[in-house]
């Protein structure tokens, strides 16, 4: 049996990063600039105002795993979501 579950987990719907992690996801909404969410877990980019469902690579900036919640920095702009 622990052979059949090697490897196997469950994801969080509130990951958590590091500051300098650098991913690619989908802009999600706008509040005076661009956020980013993954699962419940929301990042917001300052000063940038991507719109909405546009696939970004971004750099974590702070993050506070308490509130779920931090900064990033757009890195490039990757194109039209594919919804």
């Amino acid at each position: 049996m622990k052979q059949f579950l090697a490897g196997f987990g469950f994801r969080s719907n509130t990951p958590a990063f590091e500051v300098g992690e650098e991913f690619e996801a989908f802009v999600t909404g706008l509040n005076g600039h661009s956020l980013v969410r993954v699962g419940d877990t929301v990042l917001s980019l300052p000063g940038e105002t991507v719109e909405p469902d546009t696939r970004v690579r971004v750099r974590v900036t702070d993050f506070d795993a308490g509130a779920d919640q931090g900064s990033a920095e757009l890195l490039e702009v990757l194109g039209e979501g594919a919804f």
